[in-house]
């Protein structure tokens, strides 16, 4: 094994904290005793309070493809139509379980270069006249292209189509990264992970629910039984849950909220949003290409670079893995082996995407993809107390 620690920086799983570890080494309690029902509530009222939501929080022992299936298995019904966006590898996953369940997606192509348009998803729902399309799905941060979807302005296109659509929002990769907003944006649905912004290990996957979602689950005639919104409604206010929980990732999850309470959410948006703005400058100054097109959607989880025509992604990266013990992440269907991404989200802090960008660089130097040195101290100027009075100068 290689001297030092092993570099983990896919877009997610990111690194868990050693105090998420240590959280989560205690013995397994009963999931029916008083102590379990303490550390329900705590975890459940924490939900909430990440997703700025008042209302209701599903937990699940469940990855995020879970909680994909059951925000539609809980709103909708066999044969429904549901309007989605093309913004990446996700997106198409998303759509294709849609099928799966017996719904009839309506996809609206994208280029991977960028988020949803809430023009195009309002023409679409003003041409449908007849209230057909039930949901309206998109994911907030795509992971495969590093592009964000701006939800309070679909939010504003489905209203101004005078549309009933429900709204769903995919946050696998946003919550606890990016600004998000359940409550004011008018999200009827908001479907997350913990293995991102949350720092835990796969395993947990949530649903965060309006009042309209809820009174859809009432006549929603797909089958359901394991991701049953009703079956979670009376334990969950007591504390405790309608089967066995991953009672130690609970564990995990409420020290994890701890964590993103003491540095505070709008600070931990900043955070993410600087490490963004440096990637983004040492990718410049490399002199290669991000995949993302429009700055305003830039995300700050990811970076996702192309490399030179004629140049491979696969191989840029199994050199750089097998030189400087770094994982990242790979480009994904339409972008594979075209595409390495860059995650910098989650336990991350200035030293750490120093030495990430310091690897990237050493790995395009030994794998021979033409670049121009320097990305490195291009990243360093954004980075720390002078870089801030730097961008202050600058705005």
């Amino acid at each position: 094994m290689p001297a030092g620690r092993h570099f983990l920086q896919i877009p997610g799983p990111s690194n868990v904290p050693d105090r998420v570890l240590r959280a989560m080494d205690f013995p397994t309690i009963d999931h029916r005793g008083p102590h379990f029902a303490e550390l329900g509530r705590t975890v459940l009222d924490g939900m909430r309070w990440v997703f700025r939501t008042e209302g209701h929080v599903v937990i699940y022992p469940a990855s995020g493809t879970g909680a994909w299936e059951a925000a539609l298995v809980n709103t909708l019904s066999p044969g429904d139509t549901v309007l989605m966006y093309e913004t990446g590898h996700f997106a198409t996953l998303w759509k294709e379980l849609a099928q799966r369940l017996g719904l009839t997606p309506v996809f609206i192509e994208g280029n991977w270069r960028g988020g949803a348009d809430p023009d195009a998803i309002e023409a679409k729902l003003h041409e449908d006249t007849g209230h057909e399309i039930k949901a309206v799905c998109v994911v907030h941060n795509e992971t495969s292209t590093g592009s964000v979807s701006p939800i309070a302005a679909i939010r504003k296109a489905i209203d101004a189509a005078g549309h009933p659509a429900l709204l769903m929002v995919d946050t696998i990769s946003s919550l606890g990264s990016l600004d998000y907003r359940h409550d004011a944006w008018g999200v009827d649905v908001t479907v997350s992970g913990s293995q991102k912004g949350l720092m835990l290990p796969p395993g947990l996957s949530f649903n965060a629910i309006s009042d309209k979602a809820l009174a859809a689950s009432k006549t929603a005639e797909l089958p359901k039984s394991y991701w049953a919104w009703d079956a979670m409604q009376s334990p969950n206010g007591k504390g405790y849950f309608p089967y066995t929980p991953a009672t130690n990732l609970l564990y995990g999850l409420k020290e994890a909220l701890a964590m993103l309470r003491e540095e505070g959410l709008d600070n931990v948006f900043a955070r993410h949003a600087r490490h963004g703005a440096a990637t983004r400058a040492a990718v410049r100054a490399w002199g290669l290409e991000l995949l993302c097109q429009a700055p305003e959607q830039y995300s700050n989880v990811l970076t996702a670079v192309m490399t030179p025509e004629g140049h491979s992604a696969d191989a840029f990266r199994a050199v750089t893995l097998e030189n400087y013990d770094m994982s990242l992440g790979n480009g994904l269907s339409k972008v594979a082996d075209r595409v390495f991404r860059i995650g910098h989200l989650g336990d991350f802090n200035d030293l750490m995407l120093c030495a990430t960008l310091s690897g990237v660089e050493m790995g395009l130097r030994d794998a021979g993809v033409p670049h121009q040195a320097g990305g490195v101290q291009a990243a360093m100027a954004v980075l720390g107390p002078r870089g801030a009075e730097d961008r202050a100068a600058a705005e």
